[in-house]
């Protein structure tokens, strides 16, 4: 039993397993001898001792090991371990074109042209080495996360000789052309038939051909004719319309001679949608003549005799196919031609009358008649109320067998309202609605799918399942906590969330990291819902002016502190010829300088002048005690000590000029712009070393601010944590500043924000 860890071949690890087939499983390895992821197709156990199941196994490998082509997936190796038979191919993460047909419903007309294109190109390649697909259908076809479309399992893939003539009917009945269905002769264009009925599916969200039983699809492919296109979607252009009609004529020579003309068309039809260039021809002109031998007819005859195989997942009607294959086969030979005309008249002249016959019910029952009656509200008629539709209706085929109902589609309906739809039809429909399947387009609660579809006709007590969306798939929100906001943006998006930047501060997060995620990490969210990205802005530094103090009382500078914000913290006292006694004459920060709210101040409140004691003033009165009599001229100059309080007397005025330009050469105040950012991403292997280059920007100036550039760094070394410091000569400022890094010499895609804050150092 394969098993996640195991190895192959000594070389492959298996991963998890991707996929089923009919023959193999599917699993994603990792090749450890390239260092690469490869998808790897194991043989299932019951097959591996059959030799037939080998031998295909192995002739699919060799179907596509020749090929190499952007739309084909490649295939690396073929090898058999221990009974293991398996083939090594490329890994495409992606979905298959059916289930991305399922999620939409139906594809818009310019994808799947898209899509046909790059399949078709595909198909060419192949063709071009003589190999016919003879499966082509949406499951077997890849479409990648990046868009390319990839066609893979060449399982019942054939060299086209002169002679391929198919024993058995191959690939998905829905699919099959005519001549497959026969078992008769197929070749290139069978693969353009069923990339004809491919195209059909993507634009209408339906095959073009649904029955009960394999047999009865496979009829329809040989004797009916698809209902055009542009009856169920009006809205598709009518050259579209004719090349998918082309693609599916019942004969081949009718068809695309070769995939590189369907290419051609298909890219007309983007650029000329309305044009008349798709030609639908009664006959091919200058067609070959092939003689044959008669070994060769009789080859053909009896393979086309013998019957037809075909594909049912009802065992019990394997049986009862086999026999109502070869009876139609039988009938087919024998035909007449002028007869064949005839059925095919009959068949469209039915077809249309069963179509007209059906769109009348349609109108019926949506109430679109009651909106030209006059009536406001849509109100859908019940059986009783419609005008007597058994009388309408009684020619088509489809009425008169007795108890059939025609199915009317109701994807899209809200799940009681597809059910009260669907019993207005028969009220004894058998309804089962317990499957769910998740989905980003179809709300929760209502119809995604249906089976069997629209326009089939069952027995009135018949069992009608409907597949309800359970909406987006829940998955766990990624832990992003301390990425860059598009490092987290990267990996949200890639779980298939929508993200939404919020930012706020953070005194633990840096400038630019994310803080958190709502919903959390690890919660789980819809596929396709919106989480939250909180990021850091820093610390939550709200800026202010620092007030002017100087001057003023300490009750003044306390309160003008208090308005900006701030508040006092140390006072001292100092002298101070310039403030007078109990002002302030220092503060810790300069008036006008940008600090944070909530700093505290230091200010120092004046003692008044300093007065230094000098022996001269004490001296005067003692030497000339009786001169005051006698000299009446020093009047004026002798009262000055008693005139001014802490005034010096007019011989020494001198002095005082040289004290007060003492605050004048007080040292301007000197600043330096600092930050911390967190260099968190490291863009290298985890083994990779590397030096580092850094430089931080701002209006113009830029500085290298490498630190240990001589030291090798490794991924050991991140998140890296960076202190910076610049002086004022470096020309920067407060404000925004941008830090740039590179890894041995390449620039670092990113960068990143940070805030340099004044710090003063003297």
């Amino acid at each position: 039993m394969i098993k996640p860890g195991m190895y192959i071949s000594e070389r492959y690890e298996i991963i998890d397993k991707v996929g089923s087939g009919g023959m193999a499983d599917v699993y994603k390895a990792k090749c450890h001898r390239l260092n690469r992821y490869v998808a790897i197709k194991i043989l299932k156990n019951e097959y591996s001792s059959d030799k037939n199941f080998v031998a295909k196994f192995r002739a699919e490998a060799q179907s596509a090991a020749g090929l190499s082509h952007p739309n084909i997936v490649n295939v690396y190796d073929v090898g058999d371990d221990e009974g293991l038979y398996y083939i090594v191919m490329e890994l495409v993460e992606g979905i298959t074109l059916k289930k991305f047909i399922e999620r939409k419903g139906r594809l818009e007309i310019k994808e799947a042209i898209g899509i046909a294109i790059q399949i078709a190109q595909g198909m060419e390649a192949a063709h071009a080495n003589h190999i016919i697909h003879r499966d082509i259908k949406p499951q077997n076809i890849i479409i990648s996360r990046d868009g390319k479309v990839k066609v893979t399992d060449f399982g019942i893939a054939k060299a086209a000789t002169s002679n391929t003539v198919s024993q058995n009917a191959v690939g998905s009945v829905h699919y099959l052309s005519p001549e497959q269905a026969r078992g008769g002769y197929s070749d290139e264009k069978s693969d353009i038939y069923s990339l004809g009925v491919t195209l059909y599916e993507m634009l209408c969200g339906m095959v073009p051909f649904a029955g009960d039983n394999s047999v009865s699809v496979a009829l329809s492919h040989i004797n009916n004719e698809a209902r055009p296109i542009r009856e169920l979607r009006p809205d598709v252009p009518l050259s579209i319309e004719k090349i998918v009609q082309k693609c599916m004529q019942k004969k081949p020579e009718r068809r695309y001679l070769s995939a590189s003309e369907l290419i051609s068309d298909l890219r007309c039809s983007i650029t000329n949608p309305d044009g008349d260039f798709v030609k639908l021809a009664s006959a091919v002109p200058d067609s070959p003549t092939i003689n044959m031998t008669d070994e060769q007819m009789e080859s053909i005859k009896s393979a086309a005799k013998s019957p037809a195989v075909y594909y049912d997942s009802h065992p019990e009607t394997a049986s009862t196919v086999k026999r109502v294959a070869k009876e139609e086969e039988e009938e087919l030979d024998g035909v007449d031609p002028k007869f064949e005309k005839f059925i095919i008249i009959g068949t469209i002249v039915t077809a249309v009358a069963l179509g007209l016959a059906l769109i009348y019910l349609v109108i019926n029952l949506s109430g679109v008649l009651d909106i030209f009656k006059g009536k406001d509200d849509k109100v859908t008629p019940t059986p009783q109320s419609s005008p007597t539709p058994t009388t309408e209706l009684s020619p088509t085929p489809a009425q008169v067998e007795a108890g059939m109902k025609n199915l009317v589609n109701v994807i899209g309906y809200k799940l009681d309202d597809a059910i009260n739809t669907l019993q207005m039809i028969s009220p004894s429909f058998s309804i089962i609605s317990d499957k769910e399947e998740y989905s980003k387009e179809v709300p929760k609660g209502y119809v995604l799918d249906q089976y069997p579809p629209e326009d089939v006709a069952i027995a009135a007590d018949g069992t009608i399942e409907l597949t309800i969306s359970a909406g987006p798939e829940s998955k766990p929100v990624p832990n992003v906590a301390y990425y860059t906001l598009d490092k987290a943006k990267t990996e949200l998006e890639g779980s298939g969330f929508v993200t939404k930047p919020s930012y706020e501060a953070s005194n633990e997060y840096e400038n630019g990291m994310v803080i958190r995620t709502e919903p959390s990490a690890d919660e789980y969210l819809e596929e396709g819902g919106t989480v939250t990205v909180f990021v850091s802005t820093g610390p939550d530094i709200t800026l202010t002016d620092m007030p002017k103090l100087l001057g003023l009382t300490e009750e003044e500078a306390v309160a003008a502190l208090a308005k900006a914000g701030l508040s006092k913290n140390l006072t001292t006292y100092t002298s101070s010829n310039r403030y007078a006694e109990g002002q302030v004459c220092f503060q810790s920060f300069s008036g006008g300088e940008r600090v944070a709210v909530g700093t505290k101040v230091d200010i120092a409140l004046s003692t008044g002048p300093e007065i230094t004691p000098s022996p001269t003033p004490t001296l005067e009165p003692t030497d000339e005690p009786e001169e005051p009599t006698n000299a009446p001229d020093d009047d004026e100059p002798e009262p000055t000590p008693d005139t001014g309080e802490g005034e010096e007397p007019d011989d020494n005025n001198d002095p005082e000029p040289t004290s007060e330009p003492t605050p004048t050469t007080e040292p301007e105040p000197l600043y330096s712009y600092q930050a911390t950012t967190v260099i968190s991403d490291w863009p290298l292997g985890e083994t990779d070393t590397a030096m580092l280059y850094i430089t931080i920007s701002q209006d113009g100036n830029e500085v290298d601010i490498t630190k240990e550039e001589s030291r090798l760094f490794s991924a050991t070394d991140f998140p890296y944590y960076l202190d910076i410091a610049l002086d004022e000569s470096d020309g920067f400022t407060e404000g925004m500043a941008t830090v740039n890094v590179w890894f041995n010499g390449e620039p670092y895609a990113g960068s990143y924000s940070v805030e340099l804050k004044a710090v003063r150092i003297n």
